[in-house]
């Protein structure tokens, strides 16, 4: 592989983001061929309206070679986080929290340092940001990854999603 270099997402990179939302989760097997067209018309929705906002921040990694081909992508949505305790006890937090989201690679470039540049990335910048927690739920894939830049288990618990009554 040529380098790459990361850059922060725009607005204009709506389409971009999304499409990369639907590969991250047609490769977890958590998507179907009906609900993709649907699932991408949406995301692109958000992403327009959420990177404007500042409400969703993302970086892409390109190539650096012609033409500039996207690669990858990491992003993180702010939430606001009840103040709470650590672990342990010993000390507040408060602040807002970072959701990490679509962390994503093409599969011809995983294992080549891509996710991790764009998870340091995205690390060393929350704290400016006012990030005093991140976030993520790991594919089996990405859990390594993960705990090597320092993420741990934790407590969190799913209900799965509340269909609306027809």
């Amino acid at each position: 592989m040529t380098g790459f270099d990361i850059r922060l997402a725009t607005p204009a990179d709506a389409l971009l983001l999304a499409t990369q939302r639907v590969e991250m989760f047609r490769g977890m097997a958590r998507t179907t061929p009906e609900v993709e067209p649907r699932l991408l018309a949406s995301c692109t929705d958000y992403f327009a309206t959420a990177v404007a906002s500042g409400e969703y921040v993302g970086w892409v990694a390109e190539l650096t070679g012609g033409g500039r081909s996207a690669i990858g992508g990491a992003g993180v949505q702010f939430r606001p986080l009840v103040p709470r305790t650590d672990p342990s006890g010993s000390f507040l937090i408060e602040g807002r929290e970072g959701l990490i989201l679509n962390v994503y690679v093409v599969e011809r470039y995983r294992r080549q340092g891509v996710a991790k540049r764009l998870m340091e990335t995205l690390v060393a910048w929350a704290p400016g940001a006012g990030i005093v927690r991140l976030v993520l739920h790991a594919s089996p894939d990405g859990r390594r990854l993960y705990e090597t830049l320092g993420f741990r288990d934790s407590n969190e618990m799913l209900l799965p999603p509340i269909m609306p009554s027809a």
